[in-house]
Order: C-alpha cells, then structure tokens, then sequence
C-alpha cells in the first residue's frame, strides 16, 4: 500500500468519527423524544377482536402521536345547563296571561343569552309539574324568568350591560305578551359591585412552572410523561388536563405549553423548556382534595421531567411555600361556604368564570 492511499484511509476515518461525533452530540442536543409502546414478547399470534378467553386486557400504554390525533379531553364535552340562583343574578320575572310552549318562547326569545360580558338565563315554571327549569322544546309554561349574572372574571355587571338586557327582557315580553318586572338599575349596579368585590378578594388560580434543568422536552415526550399521570390532551393545543371525577366537570388541573411547539410541522424537533401547571380552585369541590392532587402532580413531574419548580417571578417554590398557600386556601373555602358559593358548586362556577 502506498503512502498516500493509507494517509487516504485515516483521512476517511477521522472524517467519519467527526461526523458521527457531531451526529451524536446534536442527537444529545435535541429535545427529548417519547418512548416507544413496548412490543409484545413470545410468538407471534394472529391478531384477534379482543383478548382472548379467560386472558384480562392489558392497559394500554401511553404512545407519541401528532398533538391533532390525541383523544380529545372531558371538557370538550358540553356541560350541563346552569340555573338562575339569586345570590348571583339579577332577576326579571315574566307573568303570563296563559301558559305557552317552549317552542313559541324559544322562538321569540333574544337570538344571544349575552349582555356584553354577562351571560343571562331563561326558565320556565312547568305547568305539568311545577317546577322550575331551563326552558325547553315540549314542556308547557305558566311563567317564565331571566337572570343575568351579576359578576364574573370580567368585572362586575355594568349600567350598559343592565340596560341591554332590560332590553331584550322588554323585547321577549312584548312578543310572550306578558307582564315584565325590572329591577332598579341602581340597585343591580351595587349589588353587582359589591359581589364583584368579594369574588375579586376570594378568586384564586394557582400556577407553577415546570421549566427543565439541562435537555428540552419535545411535545411527545410532554405529553407522554403527563399521560402517566393522569393528564389527556384538551381542545385548545398545547393544552392538557386531568378531567374531574365528576360528568362534565371542569377539568381539577391544567398543564399547557407552548401552543406553536404543538402546532409544529415537525414537533419532534420543536423544543419546550417551560410548562404550567394551574388550579382553578373556586371550580372544584374541596373535599375532590384539589390541592393536595396539584402540588403532588408538580412534584412528580418535576422528577419525572428533570424540571425545577418555580413561581412566577422565576424563583424556586419550597415545599414551605407550598404549606403557606394550603392554609390561606383553607380560609378562602370558609368564606366561600360562609357566601353559600362554595368551590366546585354551579353558582361558584358561574362566578368565577
């Protein structure tokens, strides 16, 4: 062999451990990845409808997907309707001559149930049974009443609000032919300011931070890990959930993350450094032991993540800091009851929307 052929051969070699030098340190580099479902081990079998007979079905295990494909979660579910509650609303009473159908109110009533950022209520008193409910096609009516929250997350309901809903009451009156009683502007102003207030001093939406201590995460790989605990893909992208135990609740907690990293062309290679995890604590009942379910899920993700918790200013949260907040929830849900709008019921819900 001539010299040059072998100066030849070690260029070729060194140049072939650089490039597979870099390919490895760029694979180090990237985000990690999820991992793949584990094969079935034995041989090989025909594939079936179901598990054999006297065999119980494996849990099926966590797998990568395109954040479009995952299941979509409960809250996509449409929830239950609410019901008019005095300690909330403002409440017009609407008497009629003779009762009427569902279908004739429906038909006349306002095509929107909004007054600027307040959502209103219509209910019937059921003429076969008595009852008060949200009106519908087939049931007979001998009075109906509307009821337009007084306060929520936008602020306490205003005089422009007030006056559109009078408005579309006035309108549904004119056409059911009956009876209108408006509360006096002034009066549902304060008494929306002052719940207003009490909901602004008793509101609390708990957030922390995943952010990862060396290796992003990619979207898979997230959405894997959150999977183990619980946590199924939401609506909204870059958005997962641990629904409730009860139907059509409001999911217990929230993990959301970069919406464009979800969206990527390739989310393999998108890269996630940071994710929040919320508790939207006037939305779950308190015996449903939110809070415990939120600090606990933090911990472990963090481990399982390789993240460091931290709060909103970027500093590290401590397990005291976690103590602090569990016993400044426990006077909030006192007052809560006290209001008889306790966290998790339909009127808290309501109020804190």
């Amino acid at each position: 062999m001539t010299l040059t052929a072998a100066l030849a051969i070690v260029a070729g070699l060194v140049l072939a451990a650089v490039v597979a030098h870099g390919a490895w340190n760029a694979r180090r580099a990237g985000p990690r990845q999820p991992q793949p479902a584990p094969q079935p081990r034995g041989d090989r079998t025909e594939p079936t409808l179901g598990p054999a007979h006297g065999a119980a079905a494996a849990p099926a295990e966590p797998t990568h997907a395109a954040p479009a494909a995952l299941s979509m979660a409960t809250d996509m579910v449409p929830r239950r309707g609410p019901r008019i509650d005095a300690l909330i609303d403002a409440i017009v009473p609407l008497r009629l001559e003779a009762p009427v159908s569902g279908e004739f109110v429906l038909a006349h009533a306002p095509a929107t149930r909004r007054a600027g950022s307040k959502p209103w209520l219509l209910e019937g008193l059921n003429a076969a049974n008595g009852e008060w409910e949200p009106v519908g096609l087939g049931p007979r009516y001998s009075e109906l009443q509307a009821g337009v929250l007084l306060a929520n997350r936008g602020g306490a309901l205003n005089e422009i609000e007030y006056s559109e809903f009078a408005q579309k009451m006035q309108d549904l009156a004119e056409h059911a032919g009956a009876l209108i009683e408006l509360p006096d502007m002034l009066e549902v102003a304060a008494r929306a300011k002052e719940l207003d207030a009490f909901a602004s001093a008793h509101d609390a939406q708990l957030t922390v931070t995943l952010r990862t201590n060396g290796v992003a995460w990619s979207p898979g790989y997230l959405q894997q890990v959150a999977g183990r605990h619980g946590f199924v893909a939401g609506v909204v992208p870059g958005r997962l959930v641990q629904p409730g135990s009860e139907d059509h609740a409001p999911p217990i907690l929230v993990l959301t993350f970069d919406a464009r990293a979800a969206l990527a062309d390739e989310p393999d290679h998108a890269a996630v450094r940071e994710a929040a995890l919320s508790l939207d604590v006037p939305q779950t009942p308190e015996e449903s032991e939110p809070f415990t379910a939120w600090q606990q899920a933090a911990r472990a993700l963090a481990d399982d993540m390789d993240a460091t918790l931290v709060d909103d200013q970027g500093h590290p949260v401590t397990p005291q800091a976690f103590t602090a907040i569990g016993h400044e929830l426990k006077q909030m849900y006192r007052a809560l009851e006290a209001r008889e709008l306790a966290a998790g019921s339909p009127s808290a819900r309501r109020l804190f929307s």
